[in-house]
């Protein structure tokens, strides 16, 4: 993997101060043949201390993320801070100005596009530019997600259970001082093409956050996601103030993916369980409607293992494959 990137920055971010630009991603299209398509960045840097990445957007239909960067980045104060936040809000602009999850230049999944290629498509350049140029310089890095329009999470942190014991126990702290009551702990069955997998490879202490879904910004979960940030920022020290911890976090992980639930043909998912509610092997998980062939007799669904329900559709016809529930499992903390 070749480790100059083809994006530039418009920023020095070895300057001090409060800087603004963009990211000058060079793809050309019949939209903009000869000039870059704008990543905006944001510089805050103070005094010597650590290095924060904030991310948002990488997902281009997820907006508590971006909304909750926007209010930390203009309301710290240069002067006030020990060390440097860099800020994407967000990350794949190409698909945030289209409210769409992938990309409108190449149809990419950014959070699936790591380490990506210099020489590759417009989101692969992306992924290369953040693994190669932007996370080696960090100490530690916040990319946040909720559910877009097709989904609806349980907010939660997730820290990486990384194969290094030490980097994986800066990952839990990061979590932990976010301070939502659920942790998701990503293991065996995470996505290595991710932005926590990035920086794992970078050895970058890291937690993404899902923060609910639906589409639009909803206010608790984005007011929940500046908490978490200003938590981070006082857990590392870069300001002054009292992380607000959870007393006693659940920490659940995938460790069947057996155990969710898929639709099995086109139809209407009649939903009986919400985001965040424990069950039951064997639990009502709802009705499958045949909409579009109401000859057919509708279905009831159960669920399949004990568990947590992390995430549901937010989708009304849905097609074969599509995810229903996410079901996660404890995690023995005592381990």
């Amino acid at each position: 993997m070749k480790t100059a990137s083809r994006i530039a920055l418009t920023i020095d971010l070895s300057h001090p101060g409060k800087q603004t630009g963009d990211a000058m991603l060079r793809w050309s299209d019949n939209t903009n043949p000869l000039g870059y398509h704008p990543i905006p960045v944001v510089s805050i840097k103070g005094q010597d201390g650590p290095v924060l990445l904030l991310t948002g957007g990488t997902h281009g239909d997820e907006f508590e993320g971006p909304s909750a960067i926007m209010r930390v980045l203009h309301s710290v104060k240069a002067s006030e801070l020990r060390g440097q936040i860099i800020a994407f809000p967000a990350l794949n602009m190409p698909a945030f100005v289209a409210s769409s999850r992938v990309s409108t230049l190449d149809g990419g999944n950014l959070n699936r596009a790591f380490p990506g290629d210099r020489d590759g498509s417009a989101t692969q350049m992306i992924a290369h530019f953040l693994e190669t140029d932007i996370l080696p310089r960090c100490d530690a890095a916040i990319d946040l997600h909720s559910g877009g329009k097709a989904s609806v999470f349980q907010s939660c942190a997730l820290p990486t259970h990384t194969a290094d014991p030490v980097l994986a126990d800066r990952n839990m702290d990061l979590a932990r001082a976010f301070g939502l009551p659920l942790i998701w702990r990503l293991g065996a069955h995470n996505d290595n093409r991710s932005v926590n997998s990035a920086a794992e490879r970078a050895g970058v202490p890291m937690i993404a956050a899902e923060l609910g879904g639906g589409g639009g910004v909803d206010p608790g979960n984005t007011d929940a996601a500046e908490t978490g940030i200003r938590n981070i920022l006082w857990h590392l020290g870069m300001l002054d103030g009292e992380v607000e911890r959870s007393a006693q976090p659940r920490v659940v992980e995938l460790r069947d993916p057996a155990a969710s639930l898929y639709a099995t043909g086109e139809g209407l998912f009649d939903r009986a369980l919400t985001a965040g509610q424990s069950v039951s092997a064997r639990d009502e998980a709802g009705w499958f409607h045949y909409v579009t062939e109401p000859e057919r007799a509708s279905v009831r669904l159960t669920v399949a293992a004990d568990g947590l329900v992390l995430a549901h559709t937010n989708r009304g016809l849905v097609r074969r494959g599509e995810l229903l529930l996410l079901v996660v499992q404890d995690v023995d903390q005592a381990l």
